[in-house]
């Protein structure tokens, strides 16, 4: 599973405080979802254009196996993740938001664009989660596929066999 930052993993707002020091908002349940499709045996990346030690923060917190920051075209950027894992578009989905996140949603296997995406991601997206990005649409789209991997009850277990 692949994802962009500002706008799936947070709400899309950026804060700069009197010094300049940039700040954004992670929701909790984003991070047990990606936690959760790890313990099922999934890889996780994130595809950003702008770049920050928050991310980079963020992404070593979670474990998360691909951080590409700064990047001009996040479909060039998946391209080389696919070609270090030697996988093809299809085995993998992306969950987008805006206007450069639209060819990723097209070419994989699986688009996922959040409740509050432009209409165009929307529309190139093959799903469409109820929750806005940064209010939980990560692990929602983890929940979702998991459950129709039938592997839920599995990814629970890592919290004492909840199900």
């Amino acid at each position: 599973m692949l994802s962009d930052v500002d706008g799936v993993l947070t709400d899309g707002r950026i804060t700069f405080d009197n010094n300049g020091v940039e700040s954004k908002t992670f929701h909790v349940r984003d991070g047990l979802g990606i936690r959760l499709w790890r313990h099922a045996g999934h890889a996780f990346g994130i595809i950003t254009a702008r770049s920050s030690q928050i991310v980079r923060n963020r992404a070593a917190e979670l474990g998360i196996a691909f951080v590409r920051q700064g990047v001009g075209d996040k479909w060039d950027a998946i391209g080389q993740i696919l070609r270090e894992e030697g996988a093809a578009p299809d085995e993998f989905c992306y969950i987008g938001d805006d206007l450069p996140d639209i060819r990723a949603l097209r070419e994989v296997g699986f688009g996922i664009a959040v409740a509050d995406a432009c209409e165009e991601a929307k529309a190139a997206a093959d799903w469409i989660t109820s929750s806005a990005g940064g209010h939980g649409a990560v692990r929602e789209a983890v929940e979702f596929i998991l459950k129709r991997q039938g592997r839920w009850d599995t990814a629970l277990d890592a919290y004492g066999g909840i199900h």
